[in-house]
């Protein structure tokens, strides 16, 4: 049975972002990204069996290694499905920082 996984559950956790960022440069094996963290090696295979279910991460094998790349197609999804979003934040703090040079301007 294969569960289906939120991808944005998966990258709430601050463990799978770092997995991420380490993996977005260069491939990477599983045993050299556990090397990077203080937690046990299975917690982090736990980690990756997430991010490989949402489809963040792509797994290679060559030869006996696994090694595990950054699915860019889907980080792309996820940073459209985002935009909107951060334009708006944006356009508020915007208006909020000139609201408030008008308000010191005026002192």
């Amino acid at each position: 049975m294969n569960l289906r996984r939120d991808v944005f559950q998966a990258i709430a956790d601050p463990t799978r972002r770092a997995i991420l960022l380490l993996v977005a440069s260069q491939a990477l094996t599983a045993g050299a990204i556990a090397s990077n963290f203080d937690t046990a090696r299975p917690t982090v295979s736990k980690h990756l069996q997430i991010l490989t279910e949402c489809e963040l991460l792509k797994q290679e094998q060559t030869g006996r290694e696994i090694y595990y790349h950054i699915n860019a197609g889907k980080m792309k999804q996820i940073a459209e499905f985002i935009e909107p979003f951060r334009k708006m934040w944006d356009d508020r703090f915007n208006t909020l920082e000139a609201i408030m040079k008008q308000y010191t301007a005026k002192k």
